[in-house]
């Protein structure tokens, strides 16, 4: 089986693992998981399996999927805590559905998840627990650190080492390990991971900045605006309340994070940054040469440059 058929497996897989007989259980979860989005996650965790040998992508559907649906779970909840409107080109769930269902969906999501893994055993589960709890804890430092208007660069990283880098780290170390890769090759990818699910980050805040809500499918712009996301934590003092127009700037009342965004992007904040993802990218791409050669770990490097490529 090549990628696209699993990719196409995984898609039918999540489909079915979200048939609730409750009904807006099983619409609201089918309308964010069946929208698309970039499968990075999956992907990682199809090659890793396949870098390590792994010949059987059927047996990473199931696994892959859980992934993929847990990664949903996180955005559910994502958008009802910066009040989202929009997300892979749709309504979010709590737009159409309500913060109620919205917060429900994500609980269902998750719990299907550990009902997925179940018959996996400890070693993968443990991963993706560790992976969640950092997750959550992520999140919980980046709100505390908006909410006290302290968001400063350390701080940004630690951030997204928990909330983005820890569950692309889990999605590489479990397609290995169900590859049967030695511990070497699973940390290594695990760690190769890490590094392309920071770089990742990084440029999803730049778009955050840059990018309107139509060219990214999701609501934009809403990171600066609760004063998170790599521009105020690089471009500023880490609140947005207290940035001042730069010289020249006009400020618009009916927009006052303009003069913020403006002084951000008249200085070095983006290009630090993207320089940054892609020095995380590339120290990824080298570590993949101590595996053996194959189409795998060419696609593992593909994927890991296309993190910092593109436009959404």
């Amino acid at each position: 089986m090549n990628l696209q058929t699993a990719l196409i497996m995984l898609h039918e897989k999540m489909a079915t693992a979200v048939s609730s007989e409750i009904d807006v259980l099983r619409e609201a979860s089918r309308h964010i998981l069946l929208a698309g989005g970039k499968r990075v996650r999956p992907r990682l965790l199809f090659l890793a399996y396949q870098a390590v040998g792994g010949d059987d992508l059927t047996s990473a559907v199931t696994p892959a999927a859980a992934l993929e649906i847990l990664h949903t779970a996180t955005l559910a909840h994502d958008d009802i805590n910066d009040h989202g409107v929009l997300r892979r080109d749709r309504p979010t769930i709590n737009a159409i559905w309500g913060r109620t269902f919205a917060l429900l969906t994500g609980d269902y999501l998750f719990a299907k998840v550990y009902e997925m893994l179940a018959p996996y055993g400890a070693g993968l589960n443990a991963a993706l627990a560790e992976a969640v709890v950092q997750v959550v804890e992520g999140e919980t430092l980046q709100a505390q650190a908006a909410k006290a208007g302290a968001l400063d660069e350390p701080t940004y990283y630690r951030i997204i080492a928990l909330k983005t880098a820890a569950l692309f780290r889990a999605a590489a170390r479990v397609g290995a390990q169900l590859g049967d890769g030695a511990p070497g090759q699973v940390e290594l990818l695990g760690d190769y991971g890490f590094k392309i699910g920071l770089a990742f980050q990084i440029i999803d805040d730049i778009l955050d900045l840059l990018a309107d809500s139509a060219q990214l499918g999701k609501s934009a712009g809403l990171d600066m605006a609760q004063g998170k996301g790599i521009a105020v934590a690089v471009g500023g003092d880490g609140s947005v309340a207290t940035m001042v127009a730069p010289a020249g700037v006009q400020v618009d009342e009916r927009d006052p994070l303009l003069a913020f965004k403006q002084q951000v992007l008249q200085g070095d904040t983006v290009g630090r940054a993207r320089r940054q993802a892609r020095r995380l990218v590339e120290d990824a791409v080298a570590m993949l040469d101590a595996l053996p050669l194959s189409e795998a770990v060419d696609a593992l490097k593909a994927l890991a440059r296309s993190v910092v490529e593109r436009d959404r």
